[in-house]
């Protein structure tokens, strides 16, 4: 029962790891495009 108990915590903490580092170095980067939006300057 021991056995079971640790290899489960074991498989528990390796989870989180691989989740944290898949977190920091998965592709996460925004997608990026150009914008363009008129701008009306002293308009009085």
């Amino acid at each position: 029962m021991g056995r079971i108990i640790k290899a489960l915590l074991l498989l528990v903490i390796l989870g989180f790891v691989g989740l944290t580092g898949y977190a920091y170095l998965g592709d996460l980067a925004p997608v990026q495009g150009e914008v363009k939006k008129p701008v009306v300057l002293n308009e009085n």
